[in-house]
């Protein structure tokens, strides 16, 4: 085995490794029972229970999901493009 051959796949490694993390990250907020918001949906919401940023520290649109009781009490779930401003100024 030549050290071309060697760096070669080890770099094909590497690159998998990044692709199979870079997918994760892109859908650690999708799941199947998560409705995607288009702009002009009706939402039933009575109460939220929780609103989640992809990224935490982040300046710039991120996917942000909510979590919420529909009024017959029953939990749902949506997702969409906000701007987070967390991470753009220095405290």
């Amino acid at each position: 085995m030549t050290i071309k051959t060697l760096a070669s796949a080890a770099l094909f490694a590497v690159l998998g490794l990044g692709a199979i993390t870079a997918q994760a990250s892109s859908t650690s907020l999708n799941e199947a029972s998560v409705m995607q918001y288009r702009y002009g949906d009706k939402l039933d919401v009575k109460k939220v229970l929780s609103v989640k940023d992809d990224r935490s520290n982040t300046c710039g649109v991120v996917n942000t999901r909510m979590d919420y009781l529909d009024s017959q009490g029953k939990p749902q779930s949506v997702e969409y493009r906000s701007y987070a401003t967390s991470g753009c100024h220095d405290n």
